[in-house]
């Protein structure tokens, strides 16, 4: 037990700079008390005690903000930093090393019955604001950008940015910071792409009205 709690500790310390000691993080990090209260819950739950689970998983919410439903599943070392107003449904399966920032959504469309929440891999960052809904997977070192609608898979190493999301970067490398602000802008790339078509219509263009020319040469 111990063990595992010192891990914990120590993953939020590694990715967050502004945290300097274990203690610290104890005693008053909402996120790290949110998923220690989610952990007891889970216990119950899985015991057919939904009752118990219910309350101390509202219980919690009432006291970081942070509503993990008791039923989710969560692996080792996630991060939620500042926390406030992160949902995490029913059906979510959370892998290991993940980071949730303020005003995370990882919830359901309304639309699909048993598994109707995502599941995250393994060090998956969700930037603020950020909506994950529906029972997609979002891949192994994957990052969703700030304010994000997701609707649709996102594969491994993938950056996802916008409403609805779009996978703006696809490069196999694992992040190494948490960096949210540096990523590819959509718009800009949309408008780089449209330049491309149309200097290839415009190359075709050139290359038809020249076949032409020399036809009409040919004929006089």
């Amino acid at each position: 037990m111990f063990k595992n709690l010192k891990e914990e500790l120590d993953s939020i310390l590694d990715r967050d700079p502004a945290a300097r000691s274990r203690l610290e993080v104890y005693f008053l990090y909402s996120g790290f008390k949110a998923v220690r209260a989610y952990r007891r819950a889970h216990w119950f739950y899985q015991r057919n005690m939904k009752f118990i689970a219910r309350y101390l998983s509202q219980r919690a919410r009432h006291k970081t903000g942070i509503e993990i439903h008791p039923g989710a599943q969560i692996g080792k070392g996630l991060f939620i930093d500042h926390g406030m107003g992160v949902v995490i449904g029913e059906t979510t399966v959370i892998g290991d090393n993940c980071t949730l920032y303020q005003g995370v959504t990882l919830g359901g469309t309304g639309k699909d019955h048993g598994k109707r929440h995502p599941t995250l891999g393994d060090n998956v960052m969700i930037g603020s604001g950020a909506k994950v809904l529906g029972p997609f997977r979002v891949g192994d070192n994957a990052r969703v950008a700030a304010g994000a609608v997701v609707l649709d898979e996102v594969p491994d190493n993938a950056t996802a940015v916008g409403v609805p999301a779009r996978i703006v970067r696809l490069n196999g490398v694992r992040p190494c910071n948490l960096d949210q602000i540096h990523v590819a802008d959509p718009v800009a790339q949309e408008l780089c792409q449209m330049e491309i078509r149309l200097k290839n219509i415009q190359n075709l263009l050139e290359q038809a009205l020249r076949k032409r020319e020399e036809k009409e040469d040919e004929n006089l």
